[in-house]
């Protein structure tokens, strides 16, 4: 059609460079593997060195305050630069509010939310070089409702989906679309613990989705790859719930 610029389309990421952390496990792993199948240079990054998926693997703890530069400084000397950047590393501690230590809260917090936005703060000439960069945040469904036992994470998750929002606006004119997925209970090593230790807890949760089921980090990087696709670059400012319908009826 006269007039309409051309636009890419499909999911050919071959080529692009991405940027990973918590790449060691879980979520993390499962969109770095991903990404990876799709022809997709990828900087895996985590605190722990075994099992870090990726091209290139670098061992950093985002609770440093050297861990920001270092990794912007890796994608730029092994990837030539990063076109998608995956902030999936995060931490949860549980426990009533009363007892919750600031140790706790300052943790939640520096990982979950300030360390995303220094990364892409860190990464951004890089993404806006790119020509089409890609954010990816990882919030929760604790992003939109609260519970007991979970408030630093839940203050944590509610702050990703604003800074989500927010950066969708200030990034949006340099050609940069920036999502957060909102999981829902999906068999981590985050959530191991509660899934093997609590007596029914898996199955109340597999209770509460409409599928009948917990969730697989497969299903969570599935969704995040799709929103580092040329299919996805008129989709920015969202919080996309990957729960299996629990929302639907909360």
């Amino acid at each position: 059609m006269a007039g309409v610029p051309e636009i890419a389309r499909g999911k050919d990421l071959g080529g692009r460079r991405a940027v990973v952390t918590g790449a060691a496990s879980g979520m993390g792993a499962a969109a770095a593997a991903r990404l990876l199948a799709e022809g997709v240079q990828v900087l895996g990054v985590d605190r722990v060195s075994e099992g870090i998926v990726g091209t290139h693997t670098l061992v950093a703890d985002l609770a440093d305050p050297d861990a920001i530069a270092t990794i912007a400084g890796a994608a730029q000397s092994l990837l030539g630069g990063c076109d998608i950047l995956i902030n999936n590393a995060g931490v949860c501690a549980n426990g009533p509010f009363t007892e919750m230590s600031e140790a706790d809260w300052n943790a939640a917090l520096s990982i979950n939310v300030t360390a995303v936005m220094k990364l892409t703060r860190a990464l951004l000439p890089q993404l806006s070089a790119s020509g089409r960069g890609r954010v990816v945040n990882v919030g929760s469904i604790m992003s939109r409702y609260g519970d007991a036992g979970l408030v630093a994470y839940t203050t944590s998750k509610h702050g990703v989906l604003g800074l989500t929002r927010a950066l969708a606006m200030e990034l949006g004119p340099q050609g940069i679309t920036v999502n957060c997925v909102q999981p829902g209970a999906i068999a981590t090593g985050m959530t191991r613990s509660l899934f093997e230790d609590t007596p029914g807890a898996k199955d109340y949760y597999a209770g509460r989705s409409a599928l009948g089921r917990v969730g697989q980090p497969e299903d969570v990087a599935d969704v995040m790859v799709f929103l580092a696709t040329d299919d996805a670059r008129f989709i920015t400012g969202q919080g996309i719930m990957v729960d299996g319908g629990v929302m639907v009826h909360s």
